[in-house]
């Protein structure tokens, strides 16, 4: 019996979590240095990969892919790759924690698709204006960052650095809510079947399968995204449908899938990076706060029997 009820209570666990109360503005905090450390980390590694995808996406028939300059406009992106992928991940966190205890258990997919989309909207701000100045610096157009943002305003305005935005979320949104449930949601049946936790390499796997199936499914609308953010002034895409139908008229159906090689390998390797750094990050924070609270209790307890 007493086996029984352990099972039952770690299998509750797994669906429900702990019943700790909940601390948003921790939560916040830890999803931020933990989404900020991943970012970082990922965009570092494979950031020669990412350009390749965009010069192979935005190379018409016949153009050549320039295989010079793989890291051009790396440190620009860092600069915004780290504030977004906090806010993504810090608004994620406690957004998955407050729906999957307001939704019944069997919606726990539902909880992480919405906390998904509504980390990627919060941290779109931040997202957009990096991926144009990073793509732009990718196919050549400028040579620094400061640069790059000069120049688009000066010739575009302002909007010029929020270019594709609307193809940004197009992609985004679902890439980020499609993701993250397929990642949670393998962790929750790994977890089922090993009953215990994943570890380190485990998680990079689950990471890496839920990347992959993810980069897949969503080339079509990277593609549409990279040719609306690099076309710059020249409109010669007037919004998605158009872009989609020129695409499709001038180079065939298969041009939607052009990079889906390199994205799949990016992401795919990316997914495998990010979530084994979020989970061991957000482990050593659990941790610290742990022996944080042990070390405040001791102290009060002395304090209460002097």
């Amino acid at each position: 019996m007493s086996v029984q009820k352990d099972q039952d209570k770690f299998f509750l666990s797994i669906s429900q979590g702990e019943k700790k109360p909940f601390d948003f503005l921790r939560v916040l905090y830890d999803g931020c240095i933990a989404g900020g450390a991943a970012g970082v980390v990922v965009e570092t590694a494979l950031y020669p990969i990412d350009t390749i995808k965009t010069r192979l996406q935005v190379a018409r028939d016949g153009g050549k892919i320039v295989l010079k300059g793989l890291y051009s406009g790396l440190a620009g992106n860092i600069v915004g790759v780290l504030p977004a992928s906090a806010i993504f991940i810090g608004v994620y966190e406690p957004t998955k924690q407050q729906l999957l205890k307001s939704l019944p258990e069997n919606l726990s997919a539902v909880a992480h698709f919405a906390a998904g989309a509504i980390g990627g909207i919060a941290s779109s701000v931040v997202r957009v204006p990096t991926e144009v100045v990073k793509q732009r610096m990718q196919i050549g157009q400028f040579k620094s960052a400061p640069d790059a943002v000069r120049l688009i305003v000066a010739n575009e305005g302002f909007k010029g650095l929020f270019a594709g935005y609307g193809s940004f979320l197009l992609r985004d949104l679902p890439f980020d809510a499609i993701e993250l449930c397929i990642y949670e949601q393998l962790r929750i049946g790994y977890k089922l079947a090993a009953k215990r936790d994943p570890n380190d390499p485990e998680n990079a796997m689950l990471g890496a399968v839920a990347g992959a199936v993810t980069g897949a499914v969503t080339t079509p609308l990277d593609v549409v995204k990279t040719r609306l953010m690099v076309q710059g002034s020249q409109n010669h895409y007037k919004g998605i449908s158009d872009c989609v139908r020129t695409i499709v008229k001038e180079e065939g159906s298969h041009a939607l899938f052009k990079g889906i090689g390199p994205r799949v390998l990016w992401i795919g390797i990316g997914g495998s990076i990010f979530f084994c750094v979020l989970e061991k990050t957000k482990k050593i924070l659990a941790q610290k706060w742990h022996s944080k609270a042990e070390t405040q209790n001791r102290v009060s307890s002395r304090q209460g029997l002097s």
